[in-house]
């Protein structure tokens, strides 16, 4: 695992557009597609910004195909919906194809049947990136704690009700089988999870993401519980 510390947040944000464009960049070069799946949260929202204000030298968008890591089950346009601050801090501002951005579908009337849908879109090649968070509990994705989505033999499940919510989202199988993983953190309230996480202590469900081929990038609040060095 790598770990990135920026001072603030918006320097952490920086640093996480940064990496993604050379790994967008490097997957296009190599297999002339790059295939990206972006979680939700009030930590991604910056990095979005920061990707969306690169140039199209810096992200071939034309090239790069986007999938959810999760979602919320709300109406469409909904403010709860991942989807919603993904069009309005990224999807609007670069020039991605027609089809190219796959968003889930938790306003299907069965969301079991919109899951199975969901994995047969995201096939069976690997993703490029998948980018994640921590919650202050330390779920990623919508692996809530305790519930049996994390160990779903299904590549894509819906959770039980979590913080008001039903979720959609890809499994650990499909995290880690992706060529890389970004990690971005921001903020006091994910030190100690984060800090657990790295020190293997507790069985928190930010630890079923495999380490190798994960960066992790930090701002200096978050980074804060973790031992100097």
């Amino acid at each position: 695992m790598k770990i990135l510390v920026g001072e603030t947040a918006h320097d952490a944000a920086q640093l996480a557009a940064q990496w993604m464009a050379r790994r967008i960049r490097a997957a296009v070069r190599l297999r002339g597609e790059c295939r990206i799946a972006l979680s939700g949260g009030a930590t991604p929202a910056s990095m979005f910004d920061a990707l969306a204000a690169l140039t199209t030298h810096d992200v071939p968008w034309q090239r790069v195909q986007v999938f959810q890591v999760d979602e919320r089950v709300a109406p469409d346009g909904d403010p709860d919906r991942n989807a919603t601050d993904l069009a309005e801090h990224l999807l609007r501002h670069v020039a991605i194809r027609k089809g190219a951005v796959h968003l889930m579908p938790v306003s299907a009337r069965s969301l079991n049947l919109a899951a199975d849908r969901y994995a047969r879109a995201l096939g069976e090649t690997p993703l490029d990136i998948v980018h994640l968070g921590i919650g202050d509990d330390g779920h990623t994705a919508s692996w809530p704690p305790g519930d049996r989505v994390i160990d779903s033999p299904s590549r894509v499940a819906v959770s039980s009700q979590y913080r008001g919510r039903v979720r959609m989202t890809i499994t650990p199988p499909v995290v880690n089988a992706a060529r890389a993983r970004l990690v971005l953190v921001s903020g006091f309230s994910k030190s100690e999870p984060l800090a657990a996480w790295l020190q293997r202590r507790g069985d928190l469900p930010i630890s079923h993401v495999k380490r190798s081929g994960t960066t992790l990038v930090l701002d200096a609040a978050a980074a804060s519980e973790l031992p100097p060095g």
